[in-house]
């Protein structure tokens, strides 16, 4: 991930300004409406969002309010949610920062107390869920380092009008331990391996059945098979096998290595896999 060269001083400076304010801060164990100013000073300094036209405070929500709210072109892009800096951050304040993320129709939300960070994508499904895309400490990071600065980098504004945020989730997901293992148990790449294994050992007779069988019972834990992460990952898989079927009906001669020819090919041609 490259980092435009006019932010990266920003971006480095403004850690190495903060982390003494944190430290200090957390020494004092200031509170919430304290905690909030350090944050709407990191936004403005660190991350390069306007203080006065891109940061409003007390965003409201139906009934209830969000502590900050990040809005460009008048409209929110992020909802944050801060917390006293001496508080650790738990399951129930991530529940309450999706529950403003999804009330409000916004996507990303970050859950803070200054110090640790929680970036998550709310996904508007049924149920409506949510991803952790990825946290830091801001203690722990050095300015001298890229792959530290890329962390904030990618909730600066700038990375905004470039997706950033959006690719690298998307990235994630496709390197998924559940779409990786939900591919390898697909139709295609389960008779891509009976071909190559027909090869190894033409004299033995390997059904797909015994090669999923394995995958299932000894080598893929069920966990990468069930649950809502699983489905969307088989979803997606299923979706492009569907685009790569031929569109002329294979001969008898040619079923047994059809998928798996069209697998060979997709991996030459599109290198998705």
């Amino acid at each position: 991930m490259a980092i435009p060269v006019k932010i990266q001083p920003r971006l480095s400076d403004g850690l190495k300004k903060f982390q003494p304010i944190l430290t200090q801060a957390r020494a004092k164990d200031i509170n919430e409406s304290d905690t909030v100013v350090i944050i709407t000073d990191i936004l403005t300094d660190v991350f390069g969002f306007e203080k006065y036209g891109e940061i409003t405070s007390e965003y409201a929500i139906k009934k209830t309010f969000c502590d900050l709210a990040i809005k460009i072109d008048g409209k929110p892009r992020f909802l944050i949610e801060v917390k006293a800096i001496g508080i650790d951050l738990k399951t129930d304040h991530i529940r309450q920062t999706v529950d403003y993320g999804s009330n409000a129709g916004v996507d990303w939300v970050i859950l803070t107390n200054g110090i640790q960070w929680k970036v998550y994508k709310i996904i508007f499904s049924k149920p409506i869920s949510n991803d952790l895309v990825y946290e830091f400490d801001l203690l722990k990071l050095s300015n001298k380092k890229d792959e530290d600065l890329e962390l904030l980098f990618m909730v600066s504004k700038e990375s905004l009008s470039k997706s950033t945020l959006e690719d690298f989730h998307n990235k994630k997901q496709i390197l998924s331990k559940y779409f990786i293992g939900n591919l390898i148990l697909s139709e295609p790449l389960v008779n891509l391996l009976r071909k190559i294994i027909r090869k190894i050992s033409p004299e033995i007779k390997v059904e797909a059945e015994n090669i999923v069988e394995v995958l299932e019972n000894e080598i893929l834990k069920r966990d990468l098979q069930e649950g809502e992460k699983a489905i969307e990952a088989k979803k997606k898989i299923e979706k492009y096998f569907k685009n790569q079927v031929p569109k002329t009906r294979p001969t008898k001669e040619d079923t047994a290595g059809i998928t798996s020819d069209a697998t060979e090919n997709a991996v030459q041609n599109d290198r998705v896999i």
